[in-house]
Formats: structure tokens, sequence, C-alpha cells
């Protein structure tokens, strides 16, 4: 994939009756402001052929080329993105992967009524032999939908794994467990569909280290995959304050990786995130791994399409 310079967007979709006003999204917000790679995080909203028990939205296959025909006209890349392992639903409440198969809830003692801080979203087992076919599937659709290139896979804010109850998880290590999630989704996007694979990269920053947050960084002892897991992987970096630094997009890219940092709305906060990156990837004489990336709006939820219906 030849390198360039991305201004990335990133936002959560899967309605059918919302495309329209996506497509003026596209041609008047992002056109103009010449964003080339639009992150589709459309998750379970995927209305799925083969597994239509997982369907919890309206995304159709036709809905997927049309957006998919309107990025490549305007050179958007568009990369789908849908969440592995965590985010698995709100709270207590489970998402149709796990309302359709509760053997994969990682945590079912959890009650669905249950809030942070007991929970703050499930995650499916990642030692289930069961739920790795399921996930291939639901992605082989989706990329196959967007003619994609390119795969998102999420894998932030994983906070429940190695649960003391989990008859085939307790007492392994989180970090092995976590790479060997990360290795398995590589093989089968990378090894069998050849399309790069994107991830967030908080639960490989040692927070202990780089001085962040819970959020931000990992706590428990998911970081120590960042060795074990392959170089190409695109790792999307999100930071939504302004900190004194940002010391993980330099560990990044020290250890090979392509780095986007990814901002929120703050747009201090986003300027200092770029030029720190920018400073680290130059004083590793690494600014290739850095080119790739502008910058990338990450967790945009609240932007309004309204139908015309």
């Amino acid at each position: 994939m030849e390198k360039t310079k991305v201004r990335g967007f990133h936002l959560r979709f899967g309605s059918h009756d919302l495309v329209e006003p996506l497509i003026e999204f596209i041609h008047h917000v992002l056109v103009p402001q010449g964003i080339n790679y639009l992150f589709l995080e459309c998750n379970t909203s995927f209305v799925f052929k083969k597994h239509p028990e997982i369907t919890e939205g309206t995304l159709t296959r036709q809905d997927a080329k049309v957006i998919a025909d309107v990025c490549r006209k305007h050179n958007i890349r568009l990369i789908p993105l849908f969440q592995c392992l965590g985010h698995q639903g709100w709270g207590g409440k489970r998402n149709s992967i796990l309302t359709a198969y509760p053997q994969f809830d990682e945590t079912p003692e959890i009650s669905l009524d249950a809030v942070w801080p007991e929970i703050f979203c499930r995650s499916w087992c990642p030692e289930h032999p069961d739920i790795h076919q399921l996930v291939y599937d639901l992605m082989d659709e989706i990329i196959e939908a967007f003619d994609a290139d390119g795969f998102h896979v999420g894998m932030d804010e994983v906070f429940e794994m190695v649960n003391p109850n989990c008859p085939r998880c307790r007492g392994k290590d989180r970090a092995k467990l976590f790479a060997n999630v990360v290795n398995d989704l590589h093989h089968h996007l990378v090894g069998t569909h050849n399309v790069e694979m994107f991830m967030w990269g908080d639960r490989l920053n040692d927070s202990e280290r780089f001085g962040y947050n819970e959020w931000e960084g990992d706590t428990f002892g998911t970081h120590d995959a960042i060795d074990h897991i392959p170089k190409d992987i695109v790792i999307t970096d999100w930071h939504y304050d302004k900190l004194p630094a940002y010391p993980s997009i330099g560990n990044f890219i020290s250890k090979g990786f392509t780095v986007i940092p990814a901002c929120w709305y703050k747009t201090d906060a986003a300027v200092d995130l770029l030029e720190q990156g920018i400073q680290q990837a130059q004083e590793r004489e690494k600014l290739k791994n850095m080119l790739q990336v502008c910058s990338l709006l990450r967790g945009i939820t609240g932007i309004e399409l309204h139908s015309k219906k």
C-alpha cells in the first residue's frame, strides 16, 4: 500500500434510511475538508445474509456498494470498522452477537442491568472455539459488500478478560490472549483476504510507563502483546485531551508500526498530538511511518444525519 498523508474521519453508521444524508455529508463536508480516509463503523448494524440473527441495523449490501462508489469517486479510501473482542454492548447490555450466542460472553454472571464501574462493556471469550468462525463470516460479508482493501478491527477499551469464572480463560496471561486474538484476525484479514489491518492502540500502551489513564492505556497486562503481533498492522493511537506528551506514538514507530494519531473534537489537543507525533517520527528518522498519517477524527457519534422522509 502506497504511503500518503491521511486526513481520516471515523463515523459509526448502520442505517439504510440515512444513506442519502451520509452521501450529502460526504459531498458537502468530507470532500471540501480534504478527507481521504473514512472509517465507517458498522459493527452488527449490517444486514447479514449468512447470520441474520446477528443483524441489529438496516445497512444493506446495496447501501454499502453505493457508499463505497461515492467514496471511490472522491478518492476517499473507505475502511469498514467492526468492533472485536470488546465493546460487545454497553454496560451490562449485550449486543446482538452475545444475545444470539450467550455462550460467547466472557462475563455471563454480570447482570444485564449492570453499569459502570461494575462493567464498562462486555467482551466475547477469546478462547471460545466457535467465536472465531462466526466473526470471520461477518467480516467476510462486510469486506465483500464494501469491496474493501482495508479493515479496522477495533480492539479498544477491552477490560473484560481472563474472568476467574471462565473455564477457558481463568489464570491465563492477558497479553498472550490479546495477542492471540490480534494474530488470528491478522491471519484471516491479511493472510486470507490480503486487506490491510487497522486497530486502536490503547490496549498496547503501558499506562504506568507512559502516564496514561486506564482508557488511553492498559493497566492490567495486555500491553506486552505489542511485541507479539505483526508490524504491518496500522495502529490508530487515540488521545482525546491535550497531554504533556504522547510517548506511545514514538514507541509504536520505534517498534516498526505505522501510526495514525487519532484525535477527537478538541482542536488544540488534536494539533498538539499531530505535531508531537511528527516530531517523534523525525527524531527516530522514521517519518515514513508518520507520513501516512495526518489525522484521524475518532469517536464521532453525534453527527446528526436526518432522513428526508
